[in-house]
């Protein structure tokens, strides 16, 4: 353990629905729940203010709707919280050179390692200028932790929720802890948790009197051990700069079973394309192709195939998920489907019969195309959702204009807004940007040719264009909030 709270956790505060706030005026303030919208969606991520009805994170959707019917439900967009998180990880990195991210919107740093700090004053300065930087490059707000071990300082961060910062100082941990109950203790779940509340033990004090051997025999000996070390606030786990990637991965749930054996093998191969651009931005390739299929009684499968040697061939892969569909019987209707990749390497070994199905797609001479354009906000169906503006509607035909809650868009007329909701042929749309007051809403044919898919305004305005830009129209509307709510 150190002798100073020179370890970082940064935890941003609900960050995709914060995000979604600040990026919509008219949400401010106002519950909001991001997720899967279809009948089988999943939370995401709620508000603070959708919190107090008590949603929350991997909630069914519609449970959160019987909870709170009057918050606006957003599908995600998953390149835009990927760009925000960039640049907070890119803040994080000027503190130190060992910062080990653990999602878009969390991470550890080691600040003795860059020298940022060497004490406790000079840990909460960092502490305090990193929750400045933060706001002033974002717009967003972020939760710190400060301790002597990654345990206590992601502790720490957690409870300085929301948009706060908490110390703690060496020495005072097991005090801190003993009240706690034994969930705080990463590791110790719902399970573990009623495991040990049976025993009679339910507080991280009680872990400590209860004594190592006897949590060795409740919980078996690698868990027991792990779990008694924690209570006693012993932690030693060093900040990791390089998480290694195991296996790059896309999947998406459909609200109603398909049952359509081409659909489905369509459904595929567009994963398989997911997969393989998300391999290419991260750099890598590999040589297992996984298949996952969840069909209609729950029950879930995978497959796999290894290849002579890693590969970032979006044919190659295609070709093995289709294989490997050969072999799942999906009579009964499929509501899951995945393709991944493992075995990853930083490098491709060519394979000859990939570049002659290449060559042979290039001249029309086999069957295939480009089926998974996704358009606007990256790979964010994995939540439940149907389907991605500028998507192909199906194999060979052309784009459907799919137009979801929270996504951007662009009026000829108008200029930038985002969708509140569609149906019955019509789509409705709040024009506001995150640096105007609430906007003017107005409604469409879904068809309406002035009206495209726009990319994500940055949170924060620019200095130079703050000191030019003059109200708009639609910055001076003062309509209230309405739509995508219920």
């Amino acid at each position: 353990m150190r002798t100073a709270p020179t370890i970082l956790h940064l935890d941003m505060d609900a960050f995709f629905a914060q995000a979604e706030q600040a990026s919509k005026p008219s949400l401010r303030g106002k519950a909001v729940v991001v997720g899967g919208l279809g009948p089988r969606g999943v939370v995401a991520t709620a508000s603070y203010e959708a919190r107090v009805f008590g949603v929350h994170s991997a909630m069914p959707t519609a449970q959160a709707r019987r909870l709170a019917p009057n918050a606006a439900y957003l599908t995600p967009r998953g390149a835009f919280y990927r760009s925000i998180s960039e640049q907070v990880m890119g803040l994080l990195r000027e503190l130190s050179p060992l910062v080990e991210p653990l999602s878009l919107d969390e991470a550890f740093v080691d600040l003795e390692a860059g020298g940022a700090a060497w004490d406790s004053e000079s840990a909460r300065r960092v502490g305090e200028r990193l929750r400045a930087d933060i706001r002033a490059v974002t717009g967003l707000t972020g939760s710190v932790g400060l301790a002597a071990s990654k345990m206590l300082a992601k502790i720490a961060s957690e409870q300085a929720k929301p948009d706060g910062l908490v110390l703690i100082e060496p020495g005072t941990e097991r005090a801190l802890l003993a009240p706690m109950p034994v969930r705080t203790l990463p590791g110790i779940g719902p399970a573990t948790g009623d495991h040990l509340r049976r025993a009679g033990i339910t507080t991280v004090e009680e872990l400590v009197e209860a004594g190592e051997d006897e949590l060795v025999r409740l919980l078996g000996k690698a868990h027991g051990h792990g779990v008694y070390a924690m209570a006693l606030a012993r932690d030693d786990r060093p900040v990791v700069a390089e998480r290694e990637t195991k296996s790059v991965s896309v999947e998406d749930t459909y609200d109603i079973d398909i049952h359509d054996r081409l659909r489905i093998g369509s459904e595929v191969r567009r994963l398989a394309d997911r997969c393989v651009r998300r391999l290419r931005r991260a750099g890598l390739s590999g040589r297992t192709i996984v298949l996952k299929v969840r069909r209609y009684d729950f029950s879930t499968l995978t497959r796999s195939e290894t290849l002579r040697g890693p590969t970032d061939d979006v044919a190659v892969v295609q070709e093995a998920a289709a294989r490997l569909l050969e072999g799942v019987d999906t009579t009964g209707g499929v509501r899951l489907l995945g393709v991944g990749v493992s075995g990853l390497a930083d490098y491709t070994q060519e394979d000859l019969f990939a570049q002659v199905a290449h060559a042979a797609q290039e001249t029309g001479e086999a069957d295939g195309g480009d089926l998974g354009v996704i358009g606007g906000s990256g790979d964010t169906r994995g939540t439940g959702g149907t389907g991605t503006q500028g998507e192909a509607a199906a194999e060979g035909g052309p784009a459907e204009r799919r137009w979801h809650p929270g996504h951007d868009v662009r009026h000829a007329d108008y200029g930038h807004g985002w969708v509140q909701g569609s149906g019955l042929g019509r789509v409705t749309v709040r024009f506001e940007t995150p640096w105007s007051g609430p906007g003017r809403v107005r409604t469409f044919r879904i068809d309406d040719p002035g009206l495209e898919p726009a990319e994500p305004l940055p949170l924060v305005r620019p200095a130079a264009e703050t000191e030019a830009a003059a109200p708009t129209a639609v910055e001076r509307g003062t309509t209230p909030a309405s739509g995508v709510f219920g």
